[in-house]
């Protein structure tokens, strides 16, 4: 394994922890009414500019003027972070994570196709086993979601699959996603002042916020940015769908909640549905070479 493979995969692993961290804190400050999703979202995104600044200007290199990210971008991490907070409002974390993740892949996968890219049988096989693992996983505690936080989620899926796509060309990860960040301070300012005499607020709920977009948001974001350099978009969709196995292990480990067999049956399920869109095309591929050579 080369230094820059093993960059992408070290990225790739701390980015969806990451992830998965994020919806642990949001699940733990929202679930607990111990902040309102405006004041989260708002606290997140205003945590994540304030680290990626000193980070950037840490590591700020006077010889390669850096990138400056666009408001596209923004626009698309600001609509997927507010809708993702009010979309918990309305939805259980089961059904909001299946529509989210599904969201994001199909997203991923229709963007690829337009673009001309053909899928290889083998992708096709990994990414419907990877997500049928995800919903054998969470069909269990799934209810008829409300119409509005449906929507809500859907856009989030849609919003992230997006930023996500436009990230993949990036040749500064750190700069781009810290002037993402900051071209959302508008938006935060617009999403406050309605409210600023009325948000809920909580020293939990403030620090829980702070964590998610200094953090998990934040430095996340920016470490999946330089992993999306080396992920095709259907290798970058379909390990996104890790993120709920990773965070259910971690309710097992942190709220003591008990290993099913139903998780070690999904897990394998979509861990083995990932390693087939890894590896499945070189495979082929190799074997095809070999048969012609």
């Amino acid at each position: 394994m080369n230094t820059h493979t093993f960059k992408i995969i070290a990225c790739t692993g701390f980015a969806l922890f990451a992830f998965a961290g994020n919806s642990v804190l949001c699940r733990l400050a929202l679930g607990d009414g111990a902040i309102d999703a405006a004041s989260f979202t708002a606290i997140r995104l205003f945590s994540g500019i304030i680290m990626l600044g000193v980070i950037l200007l840490a590591t700020k290199n006077n010889q390669t003027p850096p990138a400056k990210g666009s408001w596209s971008a923004a626009f698309m991490l600001f609509l997927y972070a507010i809708t993702f907070s009010f979309a918990y409002i309305s939805l259980d974390t089961g059904t909001g994570a299946l529509i989210l993740f599904g969201a994001v892949q199909l997203t991923m996968i229709i963007a690829s196709l337009l673009s001309g890219t053909k899928l290889h049988v083998t992708e096709w096989l990994g990414t419907l086993i990877a997500f049928s693992g995800f919903v054998y996983l969470v069909q269990p505690s799934l209810s008829t979601p409300s119409f509005t936080g449906f929507v809500l989620m859907t856009i989030a899926g849609i919003a992230w699959g997006v930023y996500t796509l436009k990230g993949r060309g990036t040749k500064s990860p750190l700069a781009d996603t810290s002037y993402n960040f900051l071209r959302t301070l508008p938006f935060i300012l617009l999403l406050m002042l309605p409210i600023i005499y009325s948000s809920h607020l909580s020293r939990e709920g403030i620090f829980l916020a702070v964590l998610s977009g200094a953090i998990a948001s934040g430095i996340g974001y920016a470490v999946w940015y330089i992993a999306l350099k080396g992920l095709s978009v259907i290798q970058a969709a379909v390990v996104q769908l890790t993120v709920p196995i990773i965070a259910a292990l971690g309710g097992v480990i942190f709220a003591n909640e008990i290993i099913s067999l139903q998780l070690v049956l999904s897990s394998l399920m979509v861990l083995g549905g990932i390693l087939i869109v890894l590896i499945g095309r070189y495979y082929v591929n190799g074997l095809a070479a070999n048969k012609t050579s």
